[in-house]
């Protein structure tokens, strides 16, 4: 079960956003609501996991910051929208896991075998409480941004009717690819 703690409306340089502050219990979930969604289908959201390196540290070793910039904008651009911000870094094994993968990641494996291969879960995400949060803002149905597929069966699982997948790629920065 999920807890709405507190709201206010936050400035973003994608304009205002309703922010939302949930608990479960165990973590805090952050949602950011642009316009009206309460019962709504086809809403655009993007369902995005911390990330200690990206957002605050601008890393260029990852896609996080282009990630949720992309999502904020094409919810400006519809006019409404959900981002559910879950505190799941290093796809839920935290940045402890993250930093051991490092050397596995820099030798060619994917990001969810360095993961395993430095002790830890490929992906240890819940999507539970994004789920809860949806039913929550009384959401119909979501457009969900996202490159992974597995994200959409999960919330599926949860009772959460994805309607399409919207690609997010963004361009790898430059200095991970050289």
């Amino acid at each position: 079960m999920i807890f709405k703690l507190a709201e206010r409306d936050l400035q973003t340089k994608y304009g205002t956003f309703r922010e939302i502050l949930y608990y479960d219990g165990q973590k805090e979930s952050i949602a950011l609501v642009m316009g009206e969604v309460e019962k709504n289908e086809n809403v655009i959201c993007r369902i995005h996991s911390a990330c200690v390196s990206g957002h605050v540290f601008n890393s260029v070793e990852c896609e996080c910051q282009a990630e949720m910039e992309a999502a904020q904008s094409e919810i400006q651009k519809a006019g409404n929208g959900v981002i559910v911000y879950l505190e799941q870094e290093g796809k839920g094994n935290g940045h402890l896991a993250l930093m051991a993968s490092i050397p596995y990641k820099k030798a060619g494996m994917k990001q969810s075998e360095a993961y395993e291969k430095a002790g830890f879960e490929k992906d240890a995400r819940s999507f539970r409480p994004a789920a809860e949060i949806l039913r929550d803002l009384q959401v119909k149905s979501v457009i969900l941004l996202t490159n992974n597929a597995e994200k959409a069966e999960d919330l599926r699982k949860f009772g959460i009717v994805v309607t399409e997948l919207k690609d997010l790629s963004t361009k790898p920065h430059e200095e991970i690819t050289k």
